[in-house]
């Protein structure tokens, strides 16, 4: 069960126009907060950001299954069983809830490691073409306030001071 802190940043991302996967990524975040805590573990960091997408659907963000053929169909079928319910507002079962977290208390902390949430994020990355990353990066460029856009400039430089130096 997401908290409401949560639901409530996933809420306020929506108000400000923000795409439901950034909605979702909040979920995300904080599975990886409870893994850390030691609250329940996971099997993968993929396991760990699935749980998380699901809350997300089930807390009613519009994050729409992926596309048949982009993921194992049991995958596919499980995410559009957690949008439906997501989109009716129904509660989850309490027994359903104990018995998920029961099962994943079993499983090892580990994979919200920073190396193993590294490790699933360059994997994710190498399996996107240069023209799409490029592109992503390019609309986060777009779409960061000035603050934003002003920090991320500064961070850069540093790392093209630190990397000219080695």
């Amino acid at each position: 069960m997401p908290e409401k802190k949560t639901v409530m940043r996933a809420k306020q991302a929506k108000r400000e126009g923000k795409s439901p996967s950034t909605q979702a990524g909040e979920f995300v975040h904080e599975e990886i907060k409870k893994i850390r805590k030691g609250e329940h573990g996971a099997r993968s960091a993929k396991q760990a950001i699935a749980i998380g997408l699901s809350e997300a659907r089930r807390a009613g963000v519009n994050l729409k299954p992926p596309k048949a053929g982009t993921v194992p169909e049991k995958t596919r079928k499980s995410a559009e069983r957690a949008y439906e319910k997501g989109q009716q507002h129904e509660p989850v079962s309490a027994t359903r809830s104990r018995a998920r977290v029961k099962a994943l208390k079993k499983e090892s902390t580990t994979a919200a490691s920073h190396s193993a949430l590294s490790r699933q994020t360059h994997e994710a990355a190498t399996k996107r073409s240069k023209s799409d990353r490029s592109a992503a990066a390019k609309k986060a460029a777009r779409t960061k306030g000035p603050e934003e856009r002003s920090a991320a400039a500064k961070k850069a430089a540093r790392t093209r001071a630190r990397n000219a130096h080695s």
